[in-house]
């Protein structure tokens, strides 16, 4: 059973996957994980789609017994073999997790998540439509339309940011082919998008029509279905690095997490919980900072300048995931976390002290870069190593020097998760190495190859000749009604 972070209620969590959301508006949370054994050094001796049947068993046990879909599925969207490859840059390791079909990390969770929701509704018995919403601050949305076009009894809605993701991010959303699919631009942040995502399954939920025809889910890290796959590529650097004779067994070894939603990194604390030697998770900010204060003083405020830069998807002031590491950190104190929620909503900030702070400060450290920061790493990232870096996982490394220079480092080894493909952000890379971008974003990314000599993704190059199939913008105010058409 899996709960609320906001009260007593659970559910099954194969009903959780499907639900998305509490109906108290919490987030569902294994309220149990440290406490049931697993096996970690047998886990890391399996191969990935093993080691995530394993994973998902342990964490999602009403899902146990699909190994054999699960190793349908990676071997064939994924073009390493390894899934997603440790690679040594320098005196740290970059775990690419980008080389699935929509070249972001997103792709990991968003490959299984659809098998989650087809065997949820079987076990639950549920005939009714699944509709998912999902807000997107660039990659989610993209790899849920992946992951959910034409899947039978589904259909699926994203919001994302007008203005608000990369050219590359965009054209990647409208074109999406598929019978079941909507995007929808929104005159606002993602921020605004998730709200409106949020309020939508309120007003479901509370209405006549949640006993219809359909049922409201979610792909983005608030469904823990999104959450748990985020799980195995940490075991995954460490078996990597395992195996590669970097490191013994029961070595700890800190993660540098680029995050704006809370979610990647979380993930990292759940392996945490379940043995796995993690030393430090990084949390690793773009100049919007506001985990790096959270962290670093306990004062949660979001009522700050929103700041437009070129690691798109983080540009987040509202970390919805961080909601459960509260619960975590608090005792499972569902009245505290519903307390903060309810001050964060209405008056825009909470403060955490005493020892769930500590409980935080003790596992996680935070920092955070600005844009020059971000291209100066870029830059030495290629000229010293010949590794190429996207925006988001160039704010990881200028964080991780910071973290090195300070009294929170032991000398563990250091993974930086690196979460998307450089081509998805060109002009910006490009730029960054030396190069000229063109005003055709398409362009820009031949440019970059051709300097590189690192091939434009199969699925980015495509999109050049696709067809824009979404044209839909919407107010903010109008994301509620929108989402429920």
């Amino acid at each position: 059973m899996v709960q609320s972070t906001r009260s007593s209620y659970s559910v099954s969590d194969t009903a959780a996957v499907l639900q998305g959301i509490a109906p108290d508006g919490g987030l569902f949370v294994d309220p149990d994980i440290s406490s049931r054994p697993f096996d970690v050094s047998r886990c890391l001796s399996l191969p990935y789609t093993e080691m995530a049947a394993e994973v998902f068993s342990h964490l999602l046990p009403g899902f146990a017994g699909m190994a054999k879909e699960i190793a349908s599925v990676y071997p064939k969207k994924f073009s390493s073999p390894e899934i997603t490859p440790l690679r040594p840059v320098g005196d740290a390791y970059a775990l690419e997790l980008y080389h699935g079909p929509t070249c972001a990390f997103k792709d990991v969770a968003l490959s299984v998540l659809p098998l989650f929701i087809t065997a949820a509704k079987q076990i639950e018995g549920i005939d009714r439509q699944i509709s998912i919403l999902t807000a997107t601050s660039g990659d989610t949305g993209k790899a849920a339309l992946e992951g959910f076009h034409d899947v039978p009894g589904t259909d699926i809605t994203v919001f994302f940011p007008y203005g608000g993701v990369s050219a590359m991010q965009q054209a990647q959303m409208v074109t999406q082919e598929g019978s079941n699919v909507r995007v929808c631009a929104v005159r606002g942040n993602f921020d605004d998008c998730q709200r409106g995502v949020k309020e939508a399954f309120a007003k479901y939920n509370q209405s006549a029509d949640a006993a219809s025809s359909r049922m409201l889910s979610s792909a983005n890290s608030i469904n823990i279905g999104r959450l748990v796959p985020q799980v195995v590529y940490y075991f995954s650097a460490y078996a990597q690095l395992l195996r590669d004779g970097k490191l013994h067994f029961g070595d700890k070894v800190d993660f540098v997490v680029p995050t704006g939603n809370f979610g990647d990194i979380l993930a990292g604390y759940l392996a945490r919980e379940m043995g796995l030697p993690v030393g430090s998770l990084v949390c690793a900010s773009n100049a919007n900072n506001v985990l790096t204060d959270f962290i670093t003083t306990g004062v949660y405020n979001r009522c700050r300048p929103f700041l437009k830069t070129s690691s798109p998807s983080m540009d987040i002031l509202v970390s919805s995931n961080l909601e459960r590491m509260l619960f975590y950190a608090t005792g499972g104190d569902t009245d505290e976390v519903s307390s903060l929620m309810t001050s964060l909503s209405r008056d825009g900030s909470y403060t955490l002290t005493g020892s769930a702070l500590e409980a935080i400060q003790s596992v996680f450290a935070a920092g955070c870069c600005t844009e020059d920061e971000v291209t100066a790493a870029i830059s030495r990232l290629w000229h010293n190593h010949r590794w190429l870096s996207d925006t988001h996982t160039a704010v990881g490394f200028a964080v991780l020097d910071k973290y090195r220079r300070s009294a929170s480092y032991t000398g563990n080894p250091c993974v930086v998760l690196s979460t998307a493909s450089p081509f998805k952000f060109p002009a910006a890379v490009l730029s960054a190495i030396g190069g000229t971008p063109s005003d055709d974003e398409f362009e820009t990314a031949l440019r970059l190859s051709e300097l590189t000599q690192i091939p434009v993704p199969e699925s980015i190059a495509a999109l050049r000749h696709k067809p824009v199939l979404h044209h839909d913008v919407v107010n903010i105010e109008d994301v509620v009604s929108y989402a429920l058409s």
